[in-house]
């Protein structure tokens, strides 16, 4: 089958393109209003987007108290999300009124981060403490604004629960990185495999 986006005829129950792009990993994004509250929300269109520096990014369909709140304060925290914590990811992404924390609502720990003023997720395995570097609303081909707001940070801290470093690495097994893949399936990363870059001889 074959079907232009313009039209969107691909004649299934639902559109196949989240689950063709997946699995996508999940940015569970920790952040502060200018105002004290705090907020908690998962976000399936979120990336490393580069190593040097540390890069990430988040986006979504419209501006949401997530991008309100990296926009307001400048900063954001991304919590790793465990198949242990699946569940209540899934409750802190409730459409709760701009103030009440997704945290008490997930019955989750809200810490405060190292370097940056915003909360993580105590019970998560992994944070990483990013500052915005810039929010940016891209176009599409017409030149007209897509309605999605992209924040991208910078990495300047990272916080790793010592129980799933195995001989120098995070161990994967432990701790079963949960990604999303579609409609509403996810997936969990245990099932582990390993692959070297071809060394091809010189000539």
């Amino acid at each position: 089958m074959f079907y232009t986006t313009d039209e969107n005829r691909h004649g299934l129950a639902h559109d196949p393109f989240k689950a063709i792009v997946s699995p996508r990993p999940i940015g569970w994004i920790g952040s502060k209003g200018r105002d004290g509250s705090i907020n908690l929300a998962p976000y399936s269109f979120f990336n490393a987007v580069a190593d040097r520096p540390k890069l990430v990014m988040f986006s979504s369909a419209g501006r949401k108290d997530s991008q309100r709140n990296a926009a307001e304060t400048g900063v954001f925290t991304c919590n790793f999300v465990g198949r242990d914590l699946a569940e209540k990811m899934n409750l802190s992404s409730a459409a709760l009124p701009y103030g009440e924390s997704e945290f008490d609502f997930a019955g989750l720990t809200a810490k405060q981060a190292e370097l940056i003023d915003a909360p993580y997720v105590g019970e998560a395995f992994a944070v990483l403490e990013c500052r915005v570097t810039e929010i940016i609303e891209p176009k599409t081909l017409s030149g007209a604004p897509s309605e999605n707001v992209l924040v991208f940070g910078e990495v300047v801290g990272i916080r790793i629960d010592e129980t799933i470093v195995r001989n120098g690495r995070l161990d994967m097994s432990i701790a079963r990185p949960v990604a999303r893949m579609g409609y509403m399936d996810y997936s969990e990363g245990s099932d582990v495999f390993e692959m070297f870059r071809p060394h091809l001889p010189k000539v």
